[in-house]
């Protein structure tokens, strides 16, 4: 039975507890891109995994002819661009599993399918296929490696796996699903704490100081003697640096940070300004963490050595729980709950609202790219059609006419009177792109107030869970 987690992989039958996984999906040797793609999203779609299909679902794309349209997007970037595919990189695949029990298939689709449309961000044609054939339910998401509009491919960015991993736990976490709370690296308790040491420079500034203010300077060479006389060296040149007793550098003035600079000091001996002192900023205050369910840890079978350090642990990550109730005025569960369902509902009135100009973007996108398809293309239809639907000519000019069918399609789908203008969609698109630029600095100071929130609140839920029976723990041990 594997710890609770609602995300791990399937690998061959092997549970292992992972993250969700990111998979480049390439062109196999001797074989074409058509069949390599037929031959993965046929896999996704299998009837037995899915229940005969029912568990598939699309974005801008038909699962039937998934691998076809795929194709004609990357033949279509071919066109727009005058660019070659170099890498042998064809589609993307995401994997994300369940935790056994805890969902249905109907719910682990509709989250693959947010997954997928809040990573790839509308831009990116993709199926989702479900499979129930293990005990864990898990998600195949399978995503175009060129963008809708053709213009462009998806790259692979530095640490992508684990941007797919954290927001396939933020969104498990909106679904309330169990997720694996993975530690920091190296995490460890201090045994000994030393005084923090003054460095170099601190003390250089902390002399400046006390010349500039408790020492009169007639001017700058006389500010630099009275350095002297404190030990340090002065080298004078264009840039005027000093060293002390035991250091090895000499250290230049303006390299000190803001009001020691070889003119602002001059400023300050002339009259001119007011000298006002560094400080050092005090080390950032590390926020508290979840609390260590010891119950479920000695189920585990773990030492009374480790419930000691989970005591403490606890003690110290309480207080600071405790110190962040005070300063957000928080004095009751009912208070707190009030602040979480709060908090909460205003997350995710932010991300709806960003979902909705995310998806009127990628609207936009399609919409113009079909639009100018349609104008592209429209001679070479009339042409067929003039042709009497030849054979012969649609064979000569099948991707003109398929992508001119397509954009008729679309707009006989959206039921549009007329045809808006390129210039105006442009216009809408960026304003709704400045929007939601606007709105994901709130979205995320939202999402951390309310993640805080959470925190705090399991932090109390589980403080007196512990506290509750003490009998019953001491049996336990």
């Amino acid at each position: 039975m594997p710890p609770p987690g609602g995300i791990f992989l399937c690998n061959r039958g092997v549970m292992t507890l992972a993250a969700t996984r990111l998979i480049a999906l390439h062109k196999n040797k001797g074989k074409s891109v058509a069949a390599c793609l037929k031959s993965r999203t046929d896999y996704a779609q299998n009837p037995d995994k899915t229940n005969k299909g029912e568990l598939v679902s699309s974005y801008e794309c038909s699962p039937l002819t998934v691998d076809e349209e795929f194709m004609l997007s990357k033949r279509q970037y071919e066109l727009v661009t005058g660019r070659r595919q170099k890498s042998d990189v064809i589609a993307y695949q995401i994997r994300q599993s369940f935790k056994p029990g805890e969902i249905t298939a109907e719910e682990a689709n509709k989250v693959g399918y947010e997954l997928a449309m809040r990573f790839t961000k509308g831009k990116y044609a993709f199926i989702v296929a479900t499979h129930t054939d293990r005990e864990h339910i898990h998600n195949h998401i399978i995503y175009n490696s060129t963008a809708l509009d053709s213009t462009r491919k998806f790259r692979d960015f530095l640490l992508s796996g684990l941007a797919v991993q954290r927001l396939s736990d933020l969104i498990c976490l909106e679904h309330q699903l169990s997720v694996i709370e993975i530690k920091p690296y190296r995490e460890r308790q201090k045994r000994t704490l030393y005084p923090p040491r003054e460095s170099n420079r601190d003390k250089l500034c902390a002399v400046i100081d006390n010349i500039l203010l408790n020492e009169k300077s007639v001017d700058f060479e006389s500010f630099l003697q009275k350095l002297e006389q404190q030990g340090y060296e002065i080298k004078r040149g264009k840039h005027t640096s000093v060293k002390g007793a035991r250091q090895k550098r000499f250290i230049r003035f303006r390299t000190l940070g803001a009001g020691y600079s070889e003119d602002e000091i001059k400023a300050v001996i002339a009259g001119e300004a007011e000298h006002r002192p560094h400080q050092k900023q005090p080390p950032k205050e590390q926020p508290f963490h979840l609390l260590v369910d010891i119950q479920a840890k000695l189920s585990e079978g773990k030492s009374e050595g480790y419930v000691r350090w989970a005591k403490r642990y606890n003690l110290k990550e309480m207080s600071k729980t405790l110190i962040f109730l005070q300063e957000n005025k928080i004095g009751s569960i009912e208070e707190m709950q009030e602040r979480v369902d709060a908090a909460t509902a205003h997350y995710h009135e932010l991300g709806d609202s960003i979902k909705a100009s995310e998806k009127r973007l990628a609207e936009i996108a399609v919409l113009k790219a079909h639009i100018i398809n349609y104008a592209k293309t429209r001679p070479i239809y009339d042409a067929y059609r003039k042709s009497g639907y030849s054979k012969k000519f649609l064979e000569a000019h099948r991707e003109q006419i398929t992508l001119h069918k397509a954009a008729k399609a679309a707009f006989d789908e959206t039921s549009l009177k007329k045809l808006p203008k390129v210039k105006e969609l442009d216009a809408e698109y960026a304003t709704l792109l400045l929007q939601k630029k606007a709105a994901y600095s709130a979205y995320r100071k939202a999402r951390d107030e309310m993640q805080e929130l959470k925190k705090a609140q399991k932090n109390v839920a589980l403080f007196f869970a512990e506290e509750k029976d003490p009998k019953e723990k001491s049996q336990t041990r």
